[in-house]
């Protein structure tokens, strides 16, 4: 199934944070590579989900999220930023995640009212840009952000004391995990400005489209030119 026909189909729209890995991606030491990613529409037979490393249609994922569990599949299309999973499921199992759909659909209002009230938001966009000291930019998947700094999830896992730029906000890359990496801000944010502070400066996003590599990255070609208004 394509996404656009998926679109059209009877589903749940819904954001939740989970994490997955794509049959193709191995580590140095032979495991598979974990990235983080969130969905944006769910039916008991598909979902679509964004994410910071693609695959082509066909590859396996197998895909973890705390409401559900593990949820593997094949992907069936890709779009900008992410892909369709097509759900591979028993039919008890697909009973009860379909039970479990409808549930969250029906409290989505009471979620949504308790993430606000937490220090640490999830943006409505789950996209951003990783620029580095050098000019090389690297698209990623923001999991939350506070005033103090954010988690992400990309093709790359800087060591901890490196500097780059999270769209239009600096800092120093302090802690890693098995999804992706923290980053603290060079200064705490105002809370408001939160969403805006994530979207890349307008000479990056110049050359920052999102296409992926022939290896399912999501990366733009570094151009230092155009960095000179970022501070690092």
């Amino acid at each position: 199934m394509s996404a656009a026909e998926f679109m059209k189909r009877r589903a749940v729209e819904i954001a939740l944070g989970g994490r997955y890995s794509l049959a193709s991606r191995y580590d140095a030491y032979g495991n598979r590579r974990e990235f983080a990613c969130r969905t944006s529409r769910i039916s008991p037979f598909e979902m679509l989900v964004s994410v910071p490393v693609l695959g082509p249609v066909g590859e396996r994922v197998i895909s973890y999220f705390g409401d559900f569990g593990s949820l593997d599949g094949r992907i069936s299309d890709v779009v900008d930023g992410g892909f369709l999973l097509n759900i591979e499921l028993p039919r008890e199992r697909r009973e009860k995640f379909a039970g479990q759909l409808t549930w969250l659909a029906k409290h989505q209002h009471e979620r949504a009212v308790e993430t606000r009230h937490q220090k640490r938001i999830v943006p409505k966009s789950p996209h951003s840009t990783l620029i580095f000291a050098d000019g090389e930019t690297l698209n990623c998947l923001v999991i939350d952000v506070s005033p103090s700094g954010v988690a992400v999830s990309a093709d790359a896992k800087p060591d901890i004391g490196v500097r780059l730029a999270v769209g239009r906000t600096a800092g120093t890359v302090v802690r890693q995990f098995q999804e992706g990496f923290a980053i603290a801000f060079d200064r705490l944010q105002d809370p408001s400005n939160l969403e805006l502070i994530l979207i890349p400066p307008a000479d990056v996003s110049d050359y920052t489209q999102g296409v992926p590599r022939s290896d399912g990255a999501l990366r733009a070609a570094p151009r230092p030119d155009m960095l000179r208004g970022i501070r690092l």
